[in-house]
């Protein structure tokens, strides 16, 4: 399946859940990148129980690099290296049922061999252990980011890419298709054939655009994605302080 109701609450799961978190992370210097496939390219990958969440209906995959801040759990301090690291992940939307909009990860990669494992078994997310590296201009300038995976395979898989950005930052409306691409709050993981759903809150992310340039990745394909030919929508974030919430089950 893969429509998308028209109808589909996606303003609900930006409001913060009625509970504790168990983990606090800040995010930086988020480049989102985005590229249109056909539908039926895309949803033969997903999980029984998740529908393409489509735009123009069109399915959309992300290469989004960013930086890890601050990473604990609830009652625990930040420490050092194992709290700062750099991440990149592929992804693309999905809902359940109609409902819950949210983000299904093909690959995360994690500068943290601690957190892949941890990542690994507690939010059951295809976490890759790999080098990388975030080089910051002066303030406006550029941001360039790396990345190669080390394990678990498929290898080689890797990014390089650079971007500046431009504009005046701003909160995305909601309806719009930057909106539909960067407001996300649910999270949809498997693991023993039970579908998991975990959920983030922050506030909107404010957002700009950006010029990008030598992009070479290959975490596409290792997904088992075509990288469509057409150069990729690209936006930039400063980042968001995020709260992180337990993991549940999905019903069948």
């Amino acid at each position: 399946m893969s429509e998308s109701p028209s109808d589909i609450d996606r303003i609900a799961p930006t409001r913060r859940p009625d509970e504790r978190p168990v983990m606090y992370q800040r995010w930086r210097h988020l480049l989102f990148l985005h590229w249109s496939l056909p539908v039926d390219v895309v949803a033969p990958l997903l999980p029984k129980g998740l529908t393409l969440d489509t735009f123009d209906g069109r399915a959309w995959i992300g290469l989004v690099p960013f930086t890890m801040r601050g990473v604990r759990p609830r009652g625990l301090p930040a420490v050092g290296f194992l709290s700062d690291f750099h991440e990149t992940n592929v992804r693309t939307y999905v809902h359940a049922g109609g409902k819950d909009p949210g983000v299904w990860f093909f690959s995360l990669e994690a500068a943290n061999a601690i957190a892949v494992r941890l990542a690994r078994a507690w939010f059951k997310l295809p976490y890759h252990y790999a080098r990388m590296s975030l080089d910051l201009a002066p303030a406006g300038g550029s941001l360039a980011y790396r990345s190669e995976r080390r394990w678990p395979p498929p290898t080689p898989a890797s990014c390089a890419v650079r971007c500046t950005p431009r504009g005046p930052a701003a909160a995305s409306v909601p309806g719009s298709f930057q909106h539909f691409l960067v407001e996300r709050y649910f999270l949809y993981s498997q693991a023993h054939g039970e579908l998991f759903r975990g959920q983030v809150h922050h506030a909107p992310y404010q957002v700009r655009e950006a010029d990008v340039e030598g992009l070479e990745e290959t975490l596409l394909a290792a997904s088992g994605l075509p990288r469509p030919a057409e150069p990729p929508l690209a936006l930039f974030s400063e980042g968001v302080d995020v709260d992180v919430f337990r993991l549940r089950r999905v019903a069948p």
